[in-house]
């Protein structure tokens, strides 16, 4: 696309109308206020560090430990549970070496032969652990537990911990897994079924479990917000390891208050934009913002990309805003030329309004880049901006369609969406201020939408799409990928809907087999697009939970940043 304007567009402020027409939508305030603006430093932090510091030595003992008067099969198992445990809890980011070193004793020593190959439980469990981990092993050892006639054995009906525990490995499947894609749908059938007739209502833990695995699978759910939801599961088992569960409690709160303090930062920098009156057609989503880039980095030691990506995030937001919602056409092709060229020197081009919107998004890059010259890793910089630049780019596009009233096929909507979707830059913006991990190849391949950025894409465009609410799209100037579909092929919204959900569990299959060894990049990069994809079941499952916060985000928002844990 050429991005030359004519002169009189250039002199806009002599040609363009002053009364033009502009559709705007009308946007709730954050319901957030200035609640987050001051961070108060609790006084049992150091106490309580100190004590999580104790557990935390204690925890690594237990991964560690060698010698055992257990059989080998038992301490594996033993193992593999104490590993899945420290992972749902939310703290295995302090045992990643760890981690690390056990799967791999036991990949090296079973190979695709299961440690225990006649229980159910643990034969998924194993097999569950180690696709995570990004190893290989075999879905064949599945077919164990089926007849000579190629059906599932009616004796798994009654292990329902066997059940569940398959039930959640199925969601490790890739392509072609076919007794993985069987598995799913007896599983679900069955667990339905126990659920329906409340066949394991004596076990209240039992039953939540299936009530949450029906609802989002393990492999879907977020590793901060898994934490809360099994603690109290974990508490109520047998083999619950009082020293995990009381660190886990710990760490959670420890967070939680960096966090607060994290974004006590940002919100004054938000607020000092004074974005609701300078532009009050744009979105104050700034926690929500927040909260989804913490969902993707919760550790400490990504604080700086943390606050850069928000900050960046929100831009994103009044650039997506302008283009979708306010500006006219010719506005946007000099905004367009404006962020190309990336220099403060196209200020005086801009219409009034967007000044503070240009700047800022100048500043803010310019602040990041500042830090990156100090680590001489001025590369992320350019890369991350050209992905700016492709954005508004193809934004712009579709404000041509939508000033030309165009309805464009699925195809040509796709290619364009992809990228306005900002997934793909918004990974990118995640590797920023991640030092020695991310090499410049890195940004070169995420630049290039490689299978596993380009399904988290699919999956955020097609859930946002799926269940956008129809007094939202028509504030929208171009139709949604759905209706694009449903036009180009005839076919019912309920078809569409159906066939876009099918897409997402194949692209669940990408990102699955994109994450298994050898991977492109570095394994610590796989985190972004796979906690990206997982975020859009917290954004957008039923409703857009970004643009109008319902009780579901509130009560988010509120458990990972306002209530702390009972310890």
């Amino acid at each position: 696309m050429s991005f030359s304007l004519s002169p009189t567009i250039l002199h806009h402020n002599r040609s363009l109308k002053q009364d033009v027409t502009r559709n705007t939508v009308n946007m709730k305030p954050s319901i957030w206020g200035d609640q987050f603006l001051t961070y108060n430093k609790r006084k049992e932090l150091a106490f309580e560090q100190q004590q999580a510091n104790e557990l935390k030595e204690r925890v690594r003992t237990e991964l560690v430990f060698e010698g055992s008067s257990m059989e080998p099969t038992t301490q594996h198992m033993k193992l593999l549970e104490l590993i899945d445990a420290v992972q749902r809890l939310g703290v295995a980011y302090h045992f990643e070496v760890e981690i690390e070193e056990c799967l791999s004793r036991i990949y090296v020593q079973y190979g695709d032969k299961c440690i225990n190959k006649h229980n159910l439980q643990n034969t998924s469990l194993w097999f569950r652990l180690l696709r995570q981990q990004g190893f290989n092993v075999s879905s064949e050892i599945f077919n164990n537990y089926k007849n000579e006639n190629g059906n599932f054995l009616e004796s798994i009906r009654d292990d329902i911990h066997g059940m569940l525990s398959l039930y959640e490995s199925t969601h490790m499947r890739v392509e072609g897994e076919d007794v993985l894609d069987e598995a799913l749908e007896f599983t679900k059938y069955h667990l339905r079924n126990i659920i329906e007739k409340r066949i394991c209502s004596n076990d209240a833990t039992l039953e939540t479990q299936i009530h949450q695995a029906l609802q989002l699978p393990l492999r879907k759910r977020l590793p901060r917000l898994e934490a809360l939801c099994y603690m109290p599961i974990y508490q109520q088992q047998e083999s619950c390891n009082d020293d995990l569960l009381t660190l886990a409690k710990l760490d959670f709160n420890l967070l939680q208050d960096f966090h607060r303090k994290e974004l006590s930062q940002i919100s004054k920098w938000w607020k000092n934009l004074d974005v609701s009156s300078k532009l009050p057609y744009v979105r104050d989503r700034m926690v929500e913002g927040y909260i989804w880039t913490l969902v993707v980095y919760f550790e400490p030691q990504h604080s700086e990309t943390r606050i850069f990506l928000t900050k960046a995030g929100n831009l994103v937001v009044m650039l997506d805003d302008t283009y979708d919602n306010y500006a006219t056409y010719e506005e946007l092709e000099i905004l367009t030329k404006a962020v190309q060229n990336w220099s403060i020197s196209c200020w005086d081009m801009l219409p009034e309004y967007m000044k503070m919107m240009y700047q800022e998004l100048l500043n803010v890059f310019n602040e990041a880049e500042n830090l990156l010259e100090k680590k001489g890793n001025t590369h992320q910089s350019y890369y991350t901006k050209e992905m700016v630049k492709e954005y508004t780019r193809n934004l712009l596009i579709e404000a041509k369609w939508a000033n030309e009233r165009y309805i464009p096929t699925f195809e040509e909507h796709i290619s364009v969406s992809l990228v306005t979707g900002t997934y793909s830059m918004l990974i990118m913006m995640s590797y920023v201020h991640q030092d020695d991990l991310v090499t410049e190849d890195a940004f070169k391949w995420v630049s290039t939408y490689p299978p596993l950025v380009k399904a988290s894409c699919w999956i955020l465009r097609l859930m946002n799409d799926i269940f956008i609410r129809k007094e939202e799209q028509e504030s929208h100037r171009v139709p949604s990928s759905v209706e694009c579909y449903m036009k180009q092929y005839g076919v019912s919204e309920e078809h569409t809907r159906e066939l876009f959900l099918k897409l997402v569990e194949d692209n669940w299959k990408v990102i699955n087999k994109e994450s298994l060894r050898p991977t492109d990049v570095s394994r610590a990069l796989l985190t972004s697009p796979i906690n990206f994809a997982r975020s859009c079941d917290i954004f957008y499952a039923h409703v857009d939970n970004f643009s109008d916060s319902g009780k579901d985000m509130i009560d988010c928002i509120k458990s990972l940043l306002v209530n702390p844990v009972s310890v």
